[in-house]
């Protein structure tokens, strides 16, 4: 799994320590009254030189980064936007957002919308199952495969040739419909592959069970208790989208209170927002995508620090939009990016590996 991962890493920041241009100075994070304390990295006593020559390249140099937040005990120690970006901009999470998704099936099933994580979607989705490729295993379909994108329908974004790879899908009229038309290619349960369809069906079976469209449910239950007030859900599509398929824009600071929510076992200021069964359930590896520890919509990734592996329960999404959770440092790191379709987007885990894990060790 290193192997695999060390492949991405191309980018590595290790030639970071003979970059002798130190013209970056940190500045404390600002205080806005969002439920964020702020500290000054000076006062800590913490070793940043790395952090310095970090941002002098990132300062000086082309790259596609266009946020690094870290926070470390509850306090936002680093928050430096770049190519234009500010603290105010909302951010287009991408696939980040099937992260926050299974936090809101983990909230409607606390709250009693929804029974229990292995009820078949026949339960929920007041649609028929099928009108193309009938087959008997698509009744055998729950809620866990698809959090675990292991339904058994031919659905694999990163196989063109899948009849439900997502960007064939947005050319469809009936996008629920069609995904649930699709053919089934392995047993419910045995084989995961990467299916943003299934989220879409995820986010659509929320909402028929509570009455309310995604959108309102991630407000009033999720985003009102973390103090987050400013949030738009779009698409790139040109066509009109459904609710339940649209994705997430959020600034970068909110978007580290739903890592720090994760690293809290769902709690927040005190409040319990999501069990922290939950919380443990969705991070825990539960089967494999492409060879990576894959739990419910969240993955596992390891990173190196010395000769001791830490896993980051990692959100991810397109162009190099990150939540990273590593519950051993008690640090969640965040990054937004614009490195779409591109390995470019990859360059914040060298930069965890090579610059912050180093520096925020202890």
């Amino acid at each position: 799994m290193l192997k695999i991962l060390s492949l991405l890493f191309a980018f590595s920041f290790l030639s970071i320590s003979s970059y002798a241009q130190l013209s970056y100075s940190n500045a404390q994070p600002q205080t806005l009254e969002d439920g964020w304390t702020t500290e000054d990295l000076r006062t800590l006593g913490i070793d940043t030189l790395l952090l310095h020559k970090l941002f002098t390249k990132l300062s000086n140099e082309d790259h596609r980064i266009h946020s690094l937040l870290l926070v470390k005990n509850d306090q936002l120690l680093i928050e430096e936007y770049f190519n234009g970006y500010n603290v105010e901009k909302l951010h287009d999470l991408r696939s980040t957002t099937k992260s926050i998704l299974a936090l809101l099936m983990g909230i409607a099933i606390d709250k009693g919308f929804i029974q229990h994580i292995d009820d078949p979607l026949t339960q929920y989705l007041k649609v028929p199952t099928t009108k193309k490729n009938p087959d008997l295993r698509k009744s055998q379909i729950t809620i866990r495969h698809l959090l675990t994108m292991s339904s058994g329908l031919d659905c694999d974004d990163w196989d063109p040739s899948s009849k439900g790879q997502e960007d064939k899908v947005y050319r469809k009229k009936d996008w629920i419909q069609y995904t649930l038309d699709l053919p089934m290619m392995n047993d419910p349960g045995t084989v995961s592959n990467y299916c943003s369809m299934g989220t879409v069906l995820i986010a659509e079976i929320i909402s028929q069970a509570t009455g309310m469209t995604i959108q309102e449910f991630a407000q009033q239950y999720l985003f009102d208790k973390l103090g987050i007030t400013r949030v738009e859900w779009g698409h790139t599509s040109n066509k009109e989208v459904i609710a339940s398929g649209k994705r997430l824009y959020m600034t970068p600071r909110d978007l580290a209170k739903i890592g720090q929510l994760v690293l809290n076992n769902g709690s927040w200021n005190g409040q319990q927002v999501i069990s922290g069964s939950w919380i443990e359930n969705a991070t825990t590896p539960r089967t494999q995508i492409t060879g990576i520890d894959y739990g419910y919509l969240w993955w596992n990734i390891p990173l190196k620090l010395g000769e001791k592996i830490l896993t980051a329960k990692t959100a991810t999404g397109n162009g190099g939009q990150y939540i990273m959770v590593i519950p051993e440092l008690d640090l969640v790191a965040v990054f937004t990016g614009g490195a779409y379709n591109s390995q470019d987007d990859k360059l914040p885990f060298a930069i965890m590996q090579d610059i912050i894990l180093p520096t925020f060790r202890l």
